[in-house]
């Protein structure tokens, strides 16, 4: 069994948000296209092209920013840490008198970033375990995440 708590922040939410839309089909044709126009422009030297490019490249950074900083201080579920339990029936998140369960069976993916350990339970629905606030945890955390979910669902860099 492994026990913590986690107090999810604005950066914690930046990162997941930023590597689950710059990993859709979405957020790759929009920095490609933004790419592609920056380039044309400065190759012709049309500035409507490098403004456009350049407004493609920054949007997507910026808008998930403000979304991030939204949702950390509007929602109550990240003004006090969440309490998780994993064992081997899965993962255990309490707040309060408020619990939840999730099966190992039901996960879908678990990913990390240089910053977190990003556990999916849905397509559209992680849990962020930022690395700062495991700190002893994280090696632990990574070895019940791989020995509990099929090894091509779990791309983890330690």
């Amino acid at each position: 069994m492994l026990e913590f708590d986690i107090k999810i922040g604005t950066r914690d939410l930046y990162d997941y948000m930023l590597r689950h839309n710059y990993s859709s089909a979405g957020g790759i044709m929009g920095t490609s296209v933004g790419a592609l126009l920056f380039i044309a422009g400065v190759a012709k030297g049309t500035w409507m092209f490098i403004i456009w490019g350049i407004i493609l490249l920054l949007y997507l950074p910026v808008a998930l920013f403000i979304k991030s900083a939204g949702q950390a201080t509007g929602n109550p579920a990240f003004k006090k840490p969440l309490h998780y339990v994993f064992d081997d029936e899965g993962m255990e998140i309490s707040q309060g008198e408020a619990v939840t369960k999730a099966e190992w069976k039901n996960m879908v993916k678990a990913v990390s970033t240089g910053r977190s350990i990003i556990l999916y339970t849905s397509r559209i629905n992680a849990t962020i375990f930022p690395k700062a606030q495991l700190k002893d945890n994280t090696a632990a955390l990574i070895e019940f995440i791989s020995t509990h979910m099929p090894a091509d669902k779990v791309k983890i860099r330690g």
